[in-house]
Formats: structure tokens, C-alpha cells, sequence
């Protein structure tokens, strides 16, 4: 088996893929540079993302795979799973050695009895159902220029996923999500959405372990609003039916510390 390394970007592994079919190599293990390589393995192949050859792969899946088989391989790409490097390289490689109709190919993409289809569909079912959680769980606060911010720290890569939600729900006000996970994130100045990154984070206005705002850059009535929210959160709950566990199932505890209704109106200035 042929060992190939790359740089952990999709336009790397669809140059791999481009790679292995160029180089004649049915058998191609996928590692990323750095990691172990297996004993007794040949000298192994350095991928060099080429955007050209990505490209061409990319052109070649169109052609053979529905919008939603394309529409799988992005979103479990935004996963940043290390264990679905091998299975998605496989999918795709298997995609193009099918010599069989457009039919054949829909349903190598619908199989789940491929333990490599079955991989990705996984891994895009987690992003999913992670992207759909973040709808609900993202709490913003108002700063004193009319800014909405809210920081988040999912555990995969969504917020390319959720930002046309909010451009659509809150398309009046210019708002900031931030993953500070990531260390980046999506501002709306009230017409476009572009994606930001700051160089000196230790002074942003926020504190990227809990997202809040310093209390001289929070408006003056946003105080106010989430003391009120924390009230009716506490007023609506029916103690003699609270279940700890179906709440951590509904609201995992990762999610918390962002969460308004979940952590105290404390002192909202960052330690010296």
C-alpha cells in the first residue's frame, strides 16, 4: 500500500485523489503530515495542494454525483474529523472507478452498506445536527454602537453553515459570530456578510471563555434585557418535572457557558 501525505485541506485530498489515479495506484493510504507513518511502508508520496487539479477532481464528481452527494462530501468535509480522511478519499475514488451508469453512481452514494459512504453520511450528520444547535443555542448581546455579538465554540466547523440563517433573521442589524474555537468569524454590516480574524485577540471588547461583552463597550439596556431573560427561564420551569438528563441531552453542557439563561449576571469586566 502506497502511503500518501497532505496537508489536511480538501483541495489536498482532491489532489490525492487526482494523484493516485495519475500515478496508477489503486491502494493509497491517506495520512496528514506529521502523523506516524505505518511500519514497514514505502518511501511516501508528498501531496502538493494544486487548486488545478482539485478543480478537475471536482468537475469529474458533478458529473457523477447528485446535489446532495456533492452536498455530503462539503459538509462532512467542515467536520474536521482526522478519521474521515481515509473513508471520503475512498468514496470519491470509488465514485470515479465505477465504470456504470449515472444510476449506479446515485446509488453508491445512498448505499449506507459502504462502511466509506457510511463514514461520511455520519460525518455529515453530526455537522448537521450540529449547525442546527447552533441555531438554537447562539445568544447575542447589544453593544453601545448597536453591534450584536455572539461567541460560540461548536465542535465542528458550521458557521459557514449558519450565517445565511441569521443574514436572512436579522437582516436590519449588523451582528458579529465569532468561533473563538476557530479563531474566527462572520460580521454583517447590514448589506454583506464577509469573515474576519483579529490579530491581537487579547484586546477585543470580549472574553473569548464566555463571550461577554466588557461592561463599557455592552449597551446600556442589554444588561437589563438578559437579567430579564434569566427571570422568565427560571419562572417558566416547572420544578417537580425538571430531568437533568433530558436537558443535557437537549442542551449538552458544552454549550453553557454562552448561554445567557445558563451562567449568573456577574461582574462582566475581564480580570486584570
Amino acid at each position: 500500500m502506497q502511503v500518501y501525505l497532505f496537508d489536511h485541506t480538501l483541495d489536498g485530498l482532491l489532489t490525492a485523489v487526482f494523484d493516485s489515479f495519475f500515478r496508477h495506484q489503486q491502494s493509497v493510504q491517506l495520512l496528514t503530515e506529521g502523523e506516524q507513518l505505518p511500519l514497514f511502508a514505502d518511501e511516501p508520496h508528498l501531496v502538493v495542494s494544486d487548486s488545478e487539479k482539485a478543480s478537475r477532481v471536482w468537475k469529474g464528481l458533478e458529473k457523477h454525483l447528485s446535489t446532495d452527494g456533492l452536498r455530503m462530501i462539503t459538509i462532512s468535509w467542515l467536520s474536521e474529523e482526522r478519521t474521515l480522511n481515509q473513508p471520503l478519499f475512498n468514496f470519491i475514488c470509488k465514485v470515479f472507478r465505477q465504470q456504470a451508469p449515472t444510476s449506479n453512481y446515485l446509488s453508491l452514494e445512498r448505499n449506507a452498506s459502504d462502511p466509506d459512504v457510511l463514514a461520511v453520511r455520519n460525518s455529515c450528520r453530526r455537522v448537521l445536527h450540529e449547525q442546527l444547535r447552533m441555531k438554537q443555542f447562539i445568544r447575542f448581546q447589544k453593544a453601545k454602537d448597536g453591534t450584536y455579538l455572539a461567541v460560540v465554540s461548536p465542535d465542528h466547523n458550521v458557521l459557514p453553515l449558519i450565517t445565511g440563517h441569521f443574514r436572512d433573521r436579522f437582516n436590519d442589524q449588523p451582528w458579529l459570530i465569532f468561533d473563538a474555537k476557530r479563531h474566527y468569524g462572520f460580521y454583517y454590516d447590514g448589506k454583506t456578510v464577509t469573515d474576519v480574524t483579529f490579530e491581537d485577540e487579547a484586546s477585543l471588547p470580549f472574553d473569548l471563555r464566555d463571550g461577554k461583552l466588557d461592561a463599557d463597550v455592552l449597551s446600556e439596556n442589554d444588561q437589563l434585557f438578559q437579567d430579564l431573560w434569566r427571570t422568565y427561564f427560571k419562572a417558566i420551569c416547572i420544578r417537580e418535572r425538571i430531568n437533568p438528563k433530558k436537558q443535557l441531552s437537549d442542551m449538552p453542557r458544552r454549550y453553557w457557558k454562552y448561554m445567557t439563561e445558563k451562567n449568573g449576571g456577574e461582574d462582566r469586566k475581564k480580570e486584570p
